[in-house]
């Protein structure tokens, strides 16, 4: 949208001022389309913050006041929107944002966009945003999906100021570099994305059900194990009562060890944290040597076949058993079985066992169990034949469950692959662009010249 100076050039020179040279163009685009710059496309307009001695309010009022803490999945959360009283609006009443608007976040969290519902039309914009606004030439989806790819992001990111506070100023939206299509292009970009991002979406509602009950089902399988169901059958075959299986402290069937190391002789061992653990699945994730965490404090020295426990109280849940010999944070006991290990380790991921070790205790207020609490946790055990059926039974049920836990990552494919779609759309490769369409240098001509 030409301004300032714009009396004073030739039609040339304003859409030549208008299109982005060649050797800028971050990629290659259609033929039909044409590089321009956000500020010739439309106005970024600042929020506002609340004058001094005015406040929100929780009580709804007619003047609703978005915050960049609102904004959720290129929307508002109208649950968390606040309010401001009618004397608070007039004294900044010049900066609301509408539904015709798209927002962007400019500080704190930068770069979050989306639209304004209809139910929230002229609120009250926060000084953190800015709106983008006048847009005639653009489809308002075909921005905001083009504005939340990565290349637009990444240009948004080179664009923040890095003060105190990161700020992304007003001028630097307005310079961003956007591919412009032909009005029906642009349409046809956006009804593509929003047909492939639904089944997108039906396929990750899929996978989170598997994910969100992939816990009850897991827990459920062990709590039969540890009361003796699951292996009903097998006492009956082997004429063996309950009465076989023995109340024990955990101190009665493992050793917790505590052998503190500088891990400067140990630099390339093996180094696990509690955050190298899963939880609640005793899964192993990516982890580094010591020398590639640049370890400096004392870690506990750890052997194949043991099993490594975090003791802070909010990770109790994560417990591992090791094949291999190497260091563990100090923020975790390596643990030794008396009885078979891969039944303790079982054990220790059920229910059961967390309960008891959340809970351990008059000193259970503190962030970590100790030795002492850990060692009197009550653990069921049955003859050692039936621990080894209890394993047996355990390894082949939760290795379907594991499974199916691994295809309910595929949530994080997704949004790979959403984020490849809008790669994609904005190069003119979803076979969405119709070469015949009057080229876009004419919609940038009717723009910059209005």
């Amino acid at each position: 949208m030409a301004r300032g100076k714009k009396q004073s050039l030739s039609a040339e020179e304003m859409l030549e001022q208008a299109l982005v040279p060649e050797d800028e163009q971050p990629y290659e685009v259609p033929g039909n389309w044409v590089w321009t710059r956000l500020g010739k496309l439309g106005r970024v307009k600042g929020g506002k913050r609340l004058p001094p001695g005015h406040v929100l309010q929780e009580e709804v009022t007619s003047r609703p006041y978005i915050r960049v803490t609102d904004i959720e999945h290129n929307s508002v959360n109208y649950e968390k929107v606040k309010y401001v009283s009618e004397d608070t609006f007039n004294k900044i009443r010049n900066y609301t944002i509408s539904k015709n608007d798209l927002f962007i976040s400019i500080a704190g969290t930068i770069g979050r966009v989306g639209m304004i519902p209809e139910s929230l039309n002229g609120a009250n914009l926060t000084e953190n945003a800015a709106k983008i606004t006048e847009f005639n030439s653009l489809e308002q989806k075909y921005l905001m999906y083009l504005l939340l790819s990565n290349d637009l992001q990444n240009q948004i990111k080179q664009s923040t100021i890095a003060t105190t506070q990161a700020k992304l100023a007003l001028n630097r939206i307005e310079n961003l570099v956007l591919p412009l299509p032909p009005i029906a292009e642009q349409q046809r970009i956006v009804d593509r994305i929003e047909s492939l991002f639904a089944k997108l979406d039906q396929a990750k509602e899929l996978a989170q059900n598997a994910l969100d009950s992939f816990d009850t089902r897991k827990a459920a399988i062990l709590h039969k194990a540890f009361t003796g169901e699951l292996t009903a059958k097998w006492r009956e075959e082997h004429g063996v009562g309950m009465d076989s299986w023995v109340k024990k402290t955990f101190n009665q069937v493992a050793d917790i060890k505590s052998n503190l190391v500088d891990p400067s002789s140990y630099m390339d061992n093996p180094h696990i944290a509690p955050d190298n653990i899963e939880r609640r699945t005793g899964r192993l994730l990516e982890y580094r040597t010591i020398r590639e965490d640049g370890v400096t404090s004392g870690k506990h020295k750890f052997s194949k076949g043991q099993i490594l426990y975090s003791k802070i109280r909010p990770y109790l849940s994560k417990v591992v058993l090791v094949d291999f010999n190497g260091l563990c944070s100090a923020d975790m006991y390596p643990i030794e079985a008396k009885e078979d290990t891969k039944y303790l380790w079982y054990y220790m991921l059920s229910d059961e066992f967390l309960e008891q070790a959340s809970s351990a205790g008059s000193r259970s207020v503190l962030p970590k169990i100790n030795q002492k609490e850990l060692s009197a946790v009550k653990v069921m055990i049955p003859s050692w034949n039936e621990q080894r059926e209890v394993v047996r039974i355990l390894d082949n049920l939760l290795a379907r469950e594991i499974e199916t836990k691994d295809l309910a990552n595929v949530i994080d494919h997704i949004e790979v692959m959403k984020k490849s779609i809008l790669a994609r759309a904005f190069r003119g490769v979803l076979g969405t662009n119709d070469t015949s369409e009057e080229s876009a240098l004419e919609l940038l001509k009717e723009t910059v010249l209005q």
